[in-house]
């Protein structure tokens, strides 16, 4: 049955705990195995998510606020600011001072006959600290 197959998952999983290696050269090829699912399990708690940013917003503005060690991105709508810090510091590999949330409106746009709107989406300002730089361009 499919809704009791993590059940045996389980068991089996105990079971492979229980037996120990017979060579030395196996136990080290089982620590080298578990020795990524450690690391994921701890970038888990403490990494940051690519899933916070979507794009750099490129525009006249943020080519001005660029200048003053200020950045605008293009983030998911549920994100918060720890998040959005958090990614950016991870993935750039600068400090990230203060993060500002704007949220922009779906508004509404015409072609021809037809009515529709443009999609609502929200933007962060990113301070960073002051002699550091992210390359967007």
């Amino acid at each position: 049955m499919a809704l009791l197959d993590f059940l045996k998952k389980k068991k089996e999983a105990e079971k492979a705990k229980e037996k120990k290696p017979a060579k030395a050269s196996d136990a080290k090829k089982e620590t080298v195995e578990t020795a990524p699912a450690a690391a994921k399990a701890k970038a888990g708690k403490e990494g940051f998510s690519y899933d916070a940013i979507k794009q750099p917003h490129i525009s006249e503005k943020g080519s001005y606020l660029a200048e003053a060690s200020q950045y605008i991105f293009e983030v998911a709508e549920r994100s918060n600011k720890q998040e959005i810090k958090k990614s950016v510091e991870g993935i750039y590999g600068v400090d990230v001072l203060s993060v500002n949330i704007i949220k922009i409106p779906a508004k509404k746009r015409r072609l021809g006959k037809t009515e529709g709107f443009r999609k609502a989406y929200t933007k962060a300002i990113v301070k960073i600290k002051d002699g550091q730089k992210i390359e967007i361009l």
